[in-house]
C-alpha cells in the first residue's frame, strides 16, 4: 500500500522584508543578496508562532482535500523553530484545527518535511490510517542572527501541508543522514543549569556556506538519480522537480549536472527565501494550484539541510 496526495495548503505571514529593508539592518545590498542567493524578499512573522502558521496551512490543505479535521487519523509535523521544545508543533496544530488524532514532530532541519512525509507514508502502509496530515512550519526569523549578513538574508517564515491517504502514487523515496554539527547547526543554549561544562552559544543559525553548497548539490543529484532508479525511470522523465529553496545557484548547478532543464524546477525562493522544512510543501502547493499539473505527471521533491541530511520523494499526480 502506498499513498496519494489529496490536498495541499500553504501560508506565509503578511509582513514582507525586502533586500532593501535588510540593507538598513546589516551591511548588505539587493545586488549582493540577489547574486549570491537569489532571494529578493521574504515573509517574516511579527506575532504568529510556527504552530499558528502551520494550522493555517493545514486548514487550506484540508479544504483542498475535501475533509474535516475530525477525520484525521494522524498528524506529523516538521520544524526547527518551534516556540517551545514541548508541546510539539503538531500537537498545537491538532488543537488549533480541532483534530483528535495522534500528533508528533520530526526534526531533520530543511529535509524535515520529506522525512515527515515518509514517516506518515509508513504509518499508512501499516494500515489503520485513512487520512494523515503532514506539515512543515517555521518561524526562522526568531532564531536568525540579524547581525550576520551571511545567514539572515537567506531565511523566511511560513508553513505548508499535505493531506494524504492510501493510494498507489508514492513511487519512491530516499532519506539520508551524514551526522555532523560542523557545517550547519542551531545551538540550544544551557539555560541556567549549573551542570553545563561546555561553552554556551546563543540560539542562532550557524552555517558554513561553502560546505553547505557542496553537500547540497551532491545530494540533490545523487538523491534524484536514486529515486528515479527505484521507480524504473530516468530523471529526464520527471515532469516537475520541487527542490528545497535555499539558493538559486545550488538549484541551477544541480540541474546542469543532471542534464535537466531549469524550467522543470519549481523555484520561488526569490519571493519566500529559505523556509526550511516549509520550503518544499509551500512550493508544491503553488505548483498544485497553478493549473499546470496533469494526471499522471511525475513530480520529484528533494531537500537538504542540517544534520547533515537530505531526502527525495517521487509521486505520480
Amino acid at each position: 500500500m502506498s499513498i496519494q496526495i489529496l490536498g495541499t495548503g500553504a501560508y506565509v505571514p503578511e509582513r514582507i522584508l525586502t533586500n532593501d529593508d535588510l540593507s538598513r539592518l546589516v551591511d548588505t545590498s539587493d545586488e549582493w543578496i540577489t547574486q549570491r542567493v537569489g532571494v529578493k524578499e521574504r515573509h517574516v512573522s511579527f506575532d504568529e508562532s510556527a504552530a499558528e502558521m502551520g494550522a493555517k496551512a493545514a486548514q487550506r490543505a484540508l479544504e483542498a482535500a475535501g475533509i474535516t479535521a475530525d477525520q484525521l487519523d494522524l498528524i506529523v509535523g516538521a520544524t526547527v523553530s518551534a516556540d517551545a521544545v514541548c508541546p510539539s508543533v503538531a500537537a498545537l496544530v491538532q488543537r488549533e484545527i480541532g483534530a483528535s488524532c495522534p500528533a508528533f514532530d520530526v526534526n531533520s532541519a530543511c529535509s524535515g518535511f520529506l522525512f515527515a512525509l515518509d514517516t506518515a507514508a509508513a504509518f499508512v502502509a501499516r494500515g489503520g490510517i485513512r487520512y494523515a496530515l503532514v506539515l512543515g512550519a517555521e518561524r526562522l526569523s526568531r532564531i536568525v542572527d540579524w547581525t550576520d549578513r551571511s545567514t539572515c538574508v537567506i531565511f523566511g517564515d511560513g508553513s505548508g501541508a499535505f493531506v494524504i491517504s492510501p493510494g498507489e502514487n508514492y513511487l519512491a523515496s530516499h532519506l539520508h543522514t551524514q551526522g555532523s554539527d560542523s557545517v550547519l547547526s542551531i545551538p540550544l543554549g544551557k539555560g541556567n543549569s549549573p551542570f553545563y561544562g561546555k561553552e554556551e552559544q546563543p540560539i542562532a543559525i550557524r552555517m558554513s556556506g561553502q560546505e553547505t553548497f557542496k553537500f547540497a548539490v551532491k545530494q540533490i543529484v545523487s538523491d534524484l538519480k536514486l529515486i528515479a532508479e527505484q521507480a524504473g525511470v530516468t530523471p529526464e522523465q520527471f515532469d516537475y522537480i520541487v527542490p528545497h529553496q535555499a539558493n538559486l545557484r545550488i538549484i541551477d548547478l544541480a540541474a546542469r549536472r543532471l542534464g535537466i532543464p531549469i524550467e522543470k524546477f519549481v523555484v520561488n525562493l526569490d519571493r519566500f527565501g529559505n523556509t526550511s522544512s516549509a520550503s518544499v510543501p509551500i512550493s508544491f502547493d503553488e505548483l498544485a494550484r497553478s493549473g499546470k499539473l496533469k494526471k499522471g505527471d511525475l513530480i520529484a521533491m528533494c531537500a537538504f539541510g542540517g544534520g547533515l541530511s537530505s531526502a527525495a520523494s517521487l509521486i505520480r499526480w
